[in-house]
């Protein structure tokens, strides 16, 4: 199985309950406060974890390297139930000595007694939701934070010890300007955390403000919504600005100080294994994935009755995974090594995919390097349109 080339395992946990649902929203969240609904979904999340060895087989005896808690707002969960969740992880699996444990949080959600309970319970990084700097563009979609809160929270999380801390940025929000953008960076920046995630808006349909926009409407105010060209400029402000900073771009969205890539999100784009808990997280053991019932309700009621959660679970053949191989290698700046490809696919001719990456270089929308492939700087505000050209 090619996921046992690699020796970890990561975790992903889905805490699926907000204090408030953003406009620009598109993940399956609520909102609840309910401490009897939290232990109702305590209880499932222990009772998959209890299932989850008969379904991941083999891949549940690789060693845990990373888990991340995501949602959501995770850290509304309360440190007495994150504290018996890895109770009972660390009591079924082996976790190594150095384990990238990440929670995300919002503004505001975490003060200082949980920050001080984090710490001892093996997390060592934050992913803090700040997406502006402007408070303007903050209430427009329903934050509950302002810019002075997002200071407040690093520079309580850098007394409580925390010395990884990721910043998420998103471009595209309503009457965001280029003035306001640079500002949120600038005050990013300032903050100097070691990971930033830079994001663009899209318009779709899971979303009250993706809606509204693609019927050009004005609630949630959707006709403030800048351009597709704001963005790409955006964008091209945060990379530039970043990359002057010191970071380094590591993934299409993402950008490190050294040392700081995060291990957690890299095993989804190097095609390692990891097993998803929660209402409506996935997993993928090398061959296979799948996925949870994502209304937590329907997920809580599964595993009361003794019953799996898994909605639905399919064997990938092999061209698929070569196909998922080449297009998740190239959100990386690293790209991909078709020397690597043919280890993990051989057998399979791999022929097609290598024509396809030669005519994207030829193109422009590639750089090859010593059997390297990685997208050129210009390809990556339309890396969708390549990826699909690498599907067959």
């Amino acid at each position: 199985m090619n996921s046992l080339a690699s020796p970890t395992l990561g975790f992903y946990v889905q805490i699926p309950f907000c204090a408030s649902k953003c406009s620009f929203c598109n993940f399956s969240s609520q909102v609840e406060r309910s401490a009897a609904v939290y232990d109702s979904y305590l209880r499932g999340l222990e009772a998959e974890v209890a299932q989850l060895s008969r379904q991941a087989g083999d891949v549940a005896l690789l060693t845990v390297d990373s888990i991340y808690l995501g949602g959501g707002t995770p850290s509304l969960f309360g440190a007495p139930r994150l504290a018996r969740l890895f109770s009972v992880l660390r009591a079924r699996f082996t976790f190594a000595e150095r384990c990238e444990a990440t929670i995300e949080i919002t503004p505001n959600s975490a003060d200082d007694a949980l920050l001080a309970a984090l710490l001892p319970l093996g997390f060592d990084r934050l992913s803090i939701g700040a997406q502006s700097f402007d408070d303007r563009e903050l209430r427009s979609v329903g934050r509950l934070h302002t810019a002075r809160d997002i200071h407040a929270q690093v520079a309580a999380a850098r007394r409580a010890g925390f010395g990884n801390i990721s910043l998420d940025l998103l471009a595209g929000l309503p009457y965001q300007s280029e003035a306001s953008w640079q500002r949120s960076i600038q005050q990013a920046l300032r903050l100097r955390p070691e990971h930033l995630s830079v994001y663009l808006f899209e318009a779709d349909e899971k979303s009250r403000l993706g809606r509204e926009v693609r019927r050009s409407g004005s609630a949630y105010h959707a006709d403030a919504v800048p351009s597709d060209d704001f963005m790409a400029d955006a964008y091209q402000t945060a990379r530039h600005d970043l990359t002057a900073a010191g970071y380094a771009q590591y993934e299409i969205s993402n950008f490190a100080l050294p040392g700081y890539a995060s291990l957690h999100n890299r095993k989804y784009w190097q095609m390692k294994p990891y097993l998803g808990m929660g209402a409506g997280a996935h997993s993928f053991d090398g061959t296979r994935r799948w996925s949870n019932l994502v209304e937590p309700k329907a997920y809580v009621e599964k595993l009361a009755q003794g019953l799996s959660p898994t909605a639905d679970c399919r064997s990938l053949p092999a061209f698929e995974r070569a196909e998922e191989f080449f297009f998740l290698g190239l959100r990386q700046r690293e790209g991909v090594r078709l020397d690597h490809a043919r280890r993990l696919f051989a057998g399979l001719s791999l022929d097609p995919w290598e024509r396809r990456l030669r005519d994207l270089a030829s193109e422009g929308w590639l750089k090859e390097r010593d059997g390297a492939f990685s997208l050129t700087d210009s390809a990556l505000l339309v890396s969708n349109e390549i990826f699909e050209r690498l599907l067959l």
